[in-house]
């Protein structure tokens, strides 16, 4: 079982990595493998909507925009069993060069996320803890993913890696999602049930 945790910060060892690492920890505790996954910090080419990831031409149903950052991410996404987004928050929200990532990923990999279960953590300086993992978790719940929960929202408060460490709540918040997240993996290896049958989409565009 293993656990892939991606770092949406462009600060590879900030605030987002400390909280990210208090669950790696739980997790390794509790005998789940885990890896933290950086972005980076360069420009991220976003989803131009052309839909080539789904045309019946494409031999690969991938994103045409075949950079490493995508390729490592749906290598990794392919090799794990589960998934939790960390990102600081940015007005209120994730960066955009997180979103950008998770949206061409999301939508042309969708087969590698379905079913899996997930969670978000962010953190904040002050506020919008509450709004950014709200959009984080929009992405989990259209690809049919399990959300798991905490004791609280999973956020943590902190302008520095050590003002993290200080905020107790967010990190003990961090070590039930750990907990929580390594009992449903192991429920789901114990129950060995077949998937839910999938229908085929329907998609309106409310048009006449």
């Amino acid at each position: 079982m293993k656990v892939l945790l991606v770092n949406g910060s462009p600060h590879k060892e900030g605030c987002v990595f400390t909280a990210l690492s208090e669950i790696a920890g739980t997790l390794q505790q509790e005998g789940v493998n885990s890896e933290i996954f950086w972005i980076g910090n360069k420009p991220v080419q976003g989803c131009i909507a052309c839909w080539q990831c789904r045309s019946e031409e494409s031999t690969t149903h991938r994103c045409v925009f075949q950079d490493e950052l995508y390729r490592s991410f749906v290598e990794k996404m392919a090799a794990a069993d589960a998934v939790i987004i960390g990102a600081p928050v940015y007005y209120a929200g994730p960066p955009g060069a997180l979103c950008a990532i998770l949206d061409r990923v999301c939508f042309s990999a969708s087969e590698l996320f379905k079913h899996k279960p997930a969670a978000c953590v962010v953190n904040c300086r002050r506020g919008g803890a509450s709004s950014t993992f709200d959009r984080l978790n929009k992405y989990f719940t259209i690809l049919q993913m399990p959300v798991v929960s905490s004791q609280y929202w999973n956020s943590t408060h902190g302008f520095t890696p050590e003002d993290v460490q200080k905020d107790l709540e967010g990190l003990q918040t961090m070590r039930t999602l750990g907990r929580n997240m390594a009992h449903l993996l192991k429920s789901y290896k114990l129950a060995s049930l077949p998937l839910p049958e999938a229908e085929e989409p329907v998609m309106t565009n409310f048009i006449d």
